[in-house]
């Protein structure tokens, strides 16, 4: 081996060490997303009601599902529109069993209707900010923006996630899927409207049939990239009863019913989580694990059967029968890594660097803050390790606004910068 590679090899292992170091330090958010299945006594559907949709048992059996999975942040969709409901889920079924630390967010139905949509979260890991409510035809589509619970708080140092909740138009057809076009659209406006990056998690009951419906496509291919939102798992397809995608399907845990639940038993994924471009690739302190997606009890051997027939061994039998009982859609959960503090290769820093992901128009943006004169070293590796950029800038001290050609490949890449005594910094590139 010639110096030359072993050098480079060198290199390498420290970037990618250093960068390790930093998922190292992450902390994990898991997130639930469920329909309820009408929690409210005046549901307006005359076959869903004290007998076939009991609150009680619904209690007890949404209690079974949240205490087995302990997510940290729990969105709800066909919540009833009084307070009296959020609270009643919070003490019936969530701070139960010695625990008392979740909260909920604020109760919006602007757009009218008997149900809307809810986020419960532990108090322990995150705090509320605001909300905003975009009113469509049918229901509100509820945006909380969160920040994590940091160690470093009190020096300011968190990240801001907002979570929105979203139940779209029902129904097949295609006035059904225009409807739901129309509110993705009033999602994707907002989106865009509030500018800047942005840790954005989309979830709900979307109703829609197959990635290739207009709602689906508005936002996964939405014109402006900043905003465009992500499958983490990237199952394209017609979903409707297509066994090609038996183990992601997530409506309905009936095959029969008793009146209230949707029959048919498993055949359409409607409960989705999508994220922005920064939670997807990580860019600003809020990365989606993908490996962690799943539907609760979907194991994929219940294609136009029920979630306990035939026998589920994926999770334990209570928790089976209380999603059979609870709803006619399983929840969907997911993780994401957190940045709950400063990366390692920002301690004791000489300087600081920020970049504006993602790329756009072949240009790479680059603030820095320096505290002394000095050299600094750009290099951009692919993520398979190769360096393909490099770039010199001699600064003085102060802050500065860096622009350099960036005329790569789609993809994600890592930039190092270093100043003349080797201390780097490393981060992420999205284009």
């Amino acid at each position: 081996m010639s110096f030359k590679k072993h050098t480079t090899g060198v290199r390498l292992l420290c970037v990618f060490t250093l960068f390790a170091l930093q998922v190292q330090a992450q902390e994990v958010l898991k997130m639930m997303q469920y329909n309820l299945m009408y929690y409210t006594q005046t549901s307006g559907v005359s076959d869903c009601n004290s007998t076939t949709n009991n609150l009680d048992q619904k209690d007890a059996n949404i209690r079974k599902i949240f205490h087995y999975v302990m997510p940290d942040v729990f969105c709800v969709c066909e919540m009833g529109t009084n307070l009296s409901y959020v609270e009643r889920l919070l003490n019936n079924a969530i701070n139960t069993d010695g625990v008392n630390y979740y909260q909920h967010g604020p109760l919006t139905s602007y757009s009218g209707g008997q149900i809307a949509n809810m986020i419960y979260y532990d108090s322990r890991k995150l705090r509320y900010h605001s909300h905003t409510a975009v009113s469509t035809a049918y229901r509100d589509i509820n945006g909380y923006k969160m920040y994590y619970n940091s160690t470093e708080l009190a020096h300011g140092d968190t990240v801001f996630i907002t979570f929105w909740i979203m139940h779209l138009k029902a129904g097949s057809g295609e006035t059904n899927a225009a409807a739901r076009h129309v509110q993705t659209q009033k999602l994707m406006d907002k989106l865009s409207s509030l500018g800047g990056p942005g840790n954005h998690v989309v979830s709900g009951d979307f109703n829609i049939y197959g990635s290739e419906e207009p709602a689906y496509q508005e936002m996964t291919q939405y014109s402006n990239s900043l905003y465009r939102l992500y499958d983490p798992i990237g199952r394209d397809g017609h979903w409707n009863n297509n066994s090609s995608f038996k183990d992601i399907h997530t409506q309905s845990t009936h095959y029969e019913s008793d009146g209230c639940f949707a029959t048919g038993g498993l055949d359409d994924r409607f409960d989705i989580i999508l994220v922005s471009p920064y939670v997807y690739y990580g860019v600003t302190g809020v990365m989606v694990r993908p490996e962690t997606y799943h539907a609760l009890g979907q194991d994929g051997n219940r294609f136009n059967s029920s979630i306990i027939s035939p026998a589920n061994s994926s999770i334990p039998s209570d928790v089976a029968n209380a999603l059979y009982n609870q709803s006619d859609h399983l929840p969907v959960i997911t993780e994401f890594s957190i940045a709950a503090h400063v990366g390692v290769t920002d301690l004791d820093a000489e300087f600081y660097l920020q970049v504006t992901n993602p790329v756009q128009d072949d240009r790479l943006f680059l603030r820095m803050q320096v505290s002394q004169e000095n050299d600094y070293h750009f290099e951009v590796f692919s993520m398979d390790g190769k360096l393909i950029k490099t770039f010199t800038h001699h600064l003085d001290a102060g802050a500065h606004q860096l622009s350099e050609p960036f005329d790569l490949a789609h993809g994600m890449y890592l930039l190092k910068v270093s100043d003349s005594k080797h201390r780097p910094q490393i981060q992420k590139l999205v284009k």
